[in-house]
């Protein structure tokens, strides 16, 4: 007999299917319940959207579908960090300024202090999840409402790291931006694994056959995957494993659902957050290794407002900024019909202004239809 079923005191065994003490839940009410069910329904109409307005474009060629993938990814990785916070009921508004600040952490050592890259990427990550760290334990030893320490300890740290950035930069190197990362990277083992591509023998044999352009020198116009799309994937898939499979996944829903009882339960919700906290230093750093490398430098302002773009894309994935309800799969979705309208306005040769316009109707909207949907499902059970 389970837990569940010894507390009620019944035997399933003895419930026959027709049981009025059996709660039946319909297939659409099932589905209503997933919260990433927003996401994956506007990021088919998107699709289906650009698919008439802008498929001669070039959007949906390779090297097109490369670029918005791309996109789509780098906001992907630190949205993943964001959701899983979110549903902890915590969030953090220094993630865009954490990415200028692990971005200088593997510039400086590697060009200025003849460093080995990969010393320089452990370095950051360290140094990253230390903040992190420092960010999750003040908002944990606090005893204020989590919400505004959140909102005022994550500011503060906004301004601190994007000031530490740039005050850093200009007295260790007298300059914001830093290049010559891309030379010292060659060969380095550590970097290929953010700034290198995978299936390089598969794309150059789909160019043989002729599935994709290739450049006058028959070499194809897509190289490989890039991989920031594979640690992209590659998070989505293990968090959200996490999230949906493991104790873990359970705490961080109760730790976001009523932190209180969770505590009297047992759950560890202050250890909780802290890593949390940490992991969303850690996907900060992803984002800026694999742009440093990609690039060839860092500069002090990257990252600028991504942090807002993170919670976007995880609010549009269903979760709730009051915590305990969200999915990554739907910050996934979130960021890829980010990634797909920001390279398809280009593509069509709209004003790229019109892009935060969307931004700000998306998670109106998002918003509005989470909040709709979490009434749906409350009042059906």
């Amino acid at each position: 007999m389970s837990v569940k079923e010894a507390e009620s005191g019944t035997d399933s065994k003895q419930l026959a299917p027709g049981d009025e003490r059996v709660r039946q839940v319909s297939t659409v009410n099932r589905l209503l319940s997933r919260p990433e069910l927003g996401s994956v329904s506007g990021a088919i109409l998107v699709f289906a959207f650009f698919a008439l307005v802008a498929w001669d474009s070039g959007m949906f060629n390779a090297d097109g579908v490369v670029n918005w993938t791309v996109v789509s990814a780098q906001l992907g990785i630190i949205a993943v960090g964001a959701c899983l916070l979110m549903i902890a009921g915590e969030f953090d508004l220094s993630i865009g300024s954490m990415i200028g600040f692990a971005g200088m952490m593997i510039a400086i050592p590697a060009v200025y202090w003849d460093w080995p890259v990969w010393a320089a990427i452990i370095f950051a990550f360290i140094g990253a999840m230390a903040v992190g760290f420092i960010n999750g334990y003040i908002v944990v030893r606090t005893g204020l409402p989590s919400f505004i320490v959140s909102l005022i300890v994550s500011l503060a740290f906004l301004f601190i790291l994007r000031g530490l950035t740039i005050a850093m930069s200009i007295a260790l190197t007298n300059k914001t931006i830093i290049s010559g990362v891309g030379n010292l990277a060659e060969g380095d083992w550590l970097a290929a694994m953010f700034g290198g591509e995978i299936g390089v023998g598969f794309f150059n044999w789909l160019a043989s056959v002729g599935w994709i352009e290739t450049y006058s020198d028959g070499s194809p116009i897509v190289s490989g995957i890039p991989m920031v799309v594979v640690w992209w994937f590659l998070l989505t898939a293990v968090c959200s494993f996490v999230l949906l499979r493991t104790r873990f996944g359970n705490w961080i829903f109760a730790s976001g659902g009523d932190a209180n009882a969770a505590k009297n339960v047992g759950v560890p919700t202050g250890r909780v957050k802290i890593m949390l906290f940490m992991f969303t230093a850690f996907c900060a750093t992803v984002f800026a290794a694999c742009q440093v490398l990609e690039f060839g430098s860092a500069a002090a302002d990257r990252g600028l407002l991504k942090e807002f773009e993170a919670i976007i894309a995880a609010v549009i994935g269903g979760a709730l900024l009051t915590g305990g309800y969200g999915s990554v799969i739907g910050a996934f979705f979130g960021a890829l019909i980010f990634g797909v309208v920001q390279m398809g306005i280009f593509f069509t040769g709209v004003d790229s202004d019109w892009f935060r316009v969307f931004l700000g109707v998306m998670l109106l909207i998002a918003v509005l239809f989470n909040n709709f949907i979490r009434k749906k499902v409350t009042s059906a059970r």
